[in-house]
């Protein structure tokens, strides 16, 4: 029986962490050593999905070996680029600071990278985070099902998706996975037509994550023929669920070494992420009208979720 022992210490500004997370913080979930396992557990599971052969695809579609991989790997850079518009890591990220903003809500902007796969344009990311009353399992769930999706997902133009290509991460675990989804409804827009759908998903014990983004067909097409998928550019958007660790004479359950103690929580906390290009506009012009447009997109997207659930 192998066991593994870990010790950390971590210093951190609670300042800085939005005012929801803070309970999850302090019981341990954020930095303690039970996370980091769950992120070795990741890194196993996206070298299963590259050395796998369990793919699914539309008419039983066949994937190659480089073609697997060079998925994976676009999908892993997908996630990072997503994980670090959320907490403003890397790539200069700047803080929007404009007035009546509000708490609920951060938005960071960055200056186009010229590097490939990255766009040249200036970049906004929008972050949300709310309570959903909700297990946070029941959230994910409902989040990763394609039928619901048009409730949510507004680059769907209110139309369905269906999963045409599906790579497992993990042992018989629906939550893990690298899915490819077409749009199914026929816009007037050709350029939406033409755009396919990555999605990574993930869930461990310290939270799941549902990250997906708008990628070409002819760069779709390279990328399943093994080629360098370096050179895609990549806007992600998605979501983070966490159990709700607020205190328990808040109503809600305490935590232990980062995991509830009764393996239940009150509810999620939801954070909702989107990148957005802002077509070269100096980030000096970014008005407060922007910013209401871009919050109202998040509101509706929460709005979508809470209906699909039956929430207030």
């Amino acid at each position: 029986m192998l066991q593994v022992t870990w010790v950390e210490h971590c210093e951190y500004f609670e300042s800085a962490i939005h005012s929801l997370y803070r309970p999850l913080i302090r019981c341990g979930m954020g930095y303690g050593a039970q996370r980091w396992m769950a992120h070795l557990q990741k890194h196993c599971d996206f070298l299963n999905a590259i050395m796998s052969s369990t793919v699914s695809g539309e008419n039983h579609s066949v994937i190659t070996p480089d073609g697997r991989r060079s998925l994976a790997k676009l999908a892993q850079r997908m996630n990072r680029i997503f994980c670090a518009g959320v907490c403003a890591t890397g790539n200069k990220w700047e803080v929007v600071q404009l007035k009546n903003m509000g708490d609920d809500s951060r938005f960071l902007v960055r200056k186009g990278i010229p590097d490939p796969g990255e766009p040249s344009e200036v970049v906004l990311s929008a972050t949300m985070s709310v309570r959903m009353p909700v297990q946070p399992h029941q959230l994910f769930g409902m989040l990763k099902d394609e039928e619901h999706r048009s409730r949510w997902d507004i680059l769907s133009h209110g139309g369905s998706m269906e999963k045409i290509i599906c790579i497992s991460k993990g042992q018989a675990d629906y939550g893990k996975s690298i899915s490819v989804l077409r749009p199914t409804g026929i816009t007037d827009d050709m350029n939406q037509n033409n755009m396919l759908r990555l999605q990574a998903t993930s869930t461990d014990i310290s939270g799941s994550l549902i990250v997906y983004a708008a990628v070409d067909m002819s760069s779709m097409t390279l990328v399943l023929n093994g080629g360098d998928s370096s050179s895609v550019a990549l806007l992600p958007s998605g979501f983070a669920v966490v159990p709700d660790c607020v205190p328990r004479s808040e109503g809600g359950s305490s935590c232990n070494g980062g995991v509830p103690e009764d393996n239940t929580s009150s509810g999620s906390l939801l954070t909702v992420s989107f990148q957005i290009l802002l077509n070269n506009l100096p980030m000096a012009k970014l008005t407060e009208e922007s910013i209401d447009t871009v919050k109202t997109l998040m509101s509706r997207a929460v709005q979508g979720i809470k209906d699909v659930l039956g929430c207030d």
